[in-house]
Order: C-alpha cells, then structure tokens, then sequence
C-alpha cells in the first residue's frame, strides 16, 4: 500500500494535475514559504548544535578543573603552597595539581590591569589549578582538611558560575527546537491557507469533474500532489541557501568560542538534508486535511 501511493505522489496523473493551477499566487506561496521555513530552520538547528555542543564542553571542562587559591603573607606564600600542593597529591581524586607560574599569573591579570602591572608589589595571591580525575574528589571533604592544615587556602570549585552558562545554554537549545517547531507549523497554517484558496479558486472545475464522474479521492490527491512538490522544491532550495549561509560563517570547532562555533561540522552537515522531506511530510498533511475538508464543504 505505501509504495503505490508514493509512486502516485512521484509520478501523479497527467489530467488530473490539470485541476491544480500551474501557477498564480498560490504556487508562488508555497514555494516561498517553504523555502523561507527552510531557510530559518536551516540556522534554527545550526544555533540548537551549536549550544548543545556549547553546554556539553562547558558540563566537562569546567566540572574537570578547579581553583585553589592561597591568601598569605609574602613570607608564609611559599610554605602554603607546598603544603597545599601536597594535600593535593594525596587527595583521591584529585588528577593532578599544579601552581601556576609568575608570568602565567600577570597573563591573566594583564587584560584587566594592563602589561606594566606590578605584580611584586600587590597582595596577588598565588592559584594552583586542580585537576579532578575519575571519579572526582570529595569538594567538601578536601575544603575542610585544606581549612584545617592550610588556613590561607580557598578551593573554588567553578560551580557558582558553571551551572548558570551550562543551563543557558541549553535553554538556548531548547529555544532553538521549539522554534524549529513553531516555523514548521507556521509552514503547515500558510501551505492550508494556499490550498483553501487554490480549491476555492477551482470550485467549478471540481464541480464538473464530480459530474463526469471524478471520485474526491482523485481530485483530493492532485491538489495534494501538486503542493507537496512544490514544498519539496522550495525547502530544498531554502536548505541550499541556508547551508551556504552556514557554511560562509567562521568555522566551528570544539576549542572555540560560542560566535565562532555557530557552523557544522563532521556528520552534522547531514542534519539540513532531513528539512525538505520534513516540509513536503508537512505540505501532504495539511494539503490532506485542507482538500477533505473543502470537498466536504462542496457535497
């Protein structure tokens, strides 16, 4: 049953394609919508990867590293640290550890201070970052022993500000998603609109051919037959400019920033393909629904 009706769908008849109007403003909204419905998705699904991929490298690298910041006099900075460092090494858990340099220190603070910052003369505490193995440490239990054995020491875990980026981005995905939703019913409303009009426009010919003895179903699919094409068609050209589109933005990678990381990348270019057979799905049904119904309306 499913492979006729799709060869009645690819191949239709000749005299019955007759009955649906070749061109006029209902053909030429039709394959506007789509192709702009497409072209919207195109980047809709684009924004969803690319804060899915976001969210994902922030969960790992962020829940992966932390910070062990060591407030002390200049004279007790030293000791501190050595003895945080080997807290550290025997913390299960706990990857690796390591202080960070003088020069790595004024790298971070000179975006925010300038270069001629002079970092001898400021109470600059020294940061040591922590690596978290698998599974991780005990956050709460490393905090008190380094309480207790390294008064100057503050771990900084990244949670206060890790979760919030991480939930942002993914409610930014699922922004994405439901306005993937929204264009295709969008697409669905405008394509029923065209075919009410079409049919309406057509009430006298589909007069005459239920005189000369034309079944509903025959009419109904030459009308359905006629706008899921002409949806196929304009999202696969809507799908084309919007993967150049894509394409033309700064590459994606997983190293980069959320800006530079709104393209596609590896298998992911396959995503775009699945939206023209979507839109002509989303054409046959409303077309469907809207022929029934108009010819019910005519009996």
């Amino acid at each position: 049953m499913i492979l006729p009706s799709l060869q009645n769908l690819i191949l239709g008849d000749a005299q019955a394609d007759r009955v649906v109007p070749p061109s006029g403003f209902t053909a030429h909204l039709t394959l506007f919508v789509s192709g702009a419905m497409a072209f919207l998705t195109v980047f809709a699904l684009a924004l969803s990867i690319a804060s899915g991929r976001l969210a994902d490298r922030w969960a790992d690298e962020l829940a992966g590293a932390a910070t062990l910041r060591i407030n002390a006099p200049a004279d007790q900075k030293v000791a501190q640290t050595e003895a945080a460092l080997a807290i550290l090494q025997q913390t299960p858990g706990v990857a690796r550890a390591r202080a960070l340099s003088r020069e790595e220190q004024v790298g971070l603070l000179t975006p925010w201070f300038g270069a001629d910052l002079p970092i001898d003369t400021l109470p600059v505490p020294q940061l040591i970052e922590v690596f978290s193995a698998d599974p991780p440490y005990d956050a709460t239990g490393l905090r008190l022993r380094l309480q207790a054995e390294v008064p100057g020491a503050v771990l900084d875990d990244h949670t206060r500000w890790r979760e919030p980026l991480v939930e942002a981005a993914r409610a930014l995905r699922l922004l994405a998603l439901i306005s993937i939703v929204l264009l295709g019913g969008a697409m669905a409303a405008m394509i029923t609109l065209a075919a009410n009009a079409a049919l309406a426009a057509n009430a006298q010919v589909i007069e005459v051919l239920r005189l000369v003895g034309a079944q509903d179903s025959y009419i109904a699919n030459a009308f359905i037959r006629r706008f899921t094409l002409r949806a196929l068609s304009g999202a696969a050209a809507g799908v084309a400019v919007g993967m150049l589109g894509v394409w033309l933005l700064p590459e994606a990678s997983e190293e980069g920033g959320f800006l530079t990381g709104l393209g596609l990348t590896g298998w992911r270019w396959l995503w775009p393909l699945v939206i023209p057979p979507l839109g002509a799905l989303v054409a046959f049904v409303a077309t469907s629904r809207a022929a029934n119904k108009r010819l019910g309306d005519l009996t």
